[in-house]
């Protein structure tokens, strides 16, 4: 006599099953605690926009965090207008603009090093339990910062603080050395079809 061919419903069930007994394995393995640390990267967009979302999911558990952006800064945008309302929020906006607007390299090897020492300070805080360095991997591109001492921060700070690095072009040494990398790939963007940067979008 043959076996009943299992329904579509239960053969679902098995999988599922077969998946959640994986999972919890990985789960129960998974029983180390300390900061980690995140780098976005990529020309996609996203990249810092994944790593605001971090920061409100931060203040949700009542996380302190700071923040350095070390590229933008010629305009405004609706995050830190949002976030500076926030007075667990220490927030820093350091650049002087994108490098082909400000066209001056000494200046923005300035602006760079000005920033690293905020985000020192930061990364020597216990205190802060996560802190993004938002476009610090284009002035490692430029090397406007050096990597290793870079790395070295990361390296010696508190042992519970997550930290999130965001921008295109990261080095090498940094996806090797972080815990999570994430790489925003473009499929299409509305600026490639003469669309401007929008508000609640990119601003």
């Amino acid at each position: 006599m043959t076996e009943p061919i299992p329904s579509a419903d239960e053969r679902h069930r098995v999988r599922t099953q077969r998946h959640k007994e994986v999972v919890d394995a990985k789960i129960a393995r998974a029983t180390e605690k300390r900061g980690v640390v995140l780098v976005h990267t990529g020309n996609g967009k996203g990249k810092s926009t994944a790593a605001f979302g971090m920061i409100a999911r931060a203040l949700g558990h009542g996380m302190r965090v700071g923040v350095v952006q070390f590229i933008k800064g010629s305009f405004s945008t609706g995050e830190e207008t949002f976030f500076r309302r926030f007075p667990e929020i220490e927030y820093h906006v350091m650049g002087d603009g994108f490098t082909w607007e400000t066209q001056n390299k000494q200046r923005d090897i300035a602006s760079a090093q000005a920033a690293w020492e905020v985000a020192c300070a930061m990364l020597r805080n216990p205190d802060i339990a996560l802190v993004v360095l938002d476009e610090i991997n284009i002035a490692l591109k430029y090397h406007y910062l050096e990597v290793e001492q870079v790395l070295e921060a990361l390296r010696s700070r508190p042992a519970m603080q997550h930290v999130v690095l965001t921008g295109r072009a990261a080095p090498d040494a940094l996806i090797e050395f972080a815990d999570t990398v994430t790489e925003m790939r473009m499929l299409k963007h509305a600026f490639a079809a003469g669309i401007s940067a929008q508000e609640g979008i990119e601003l």
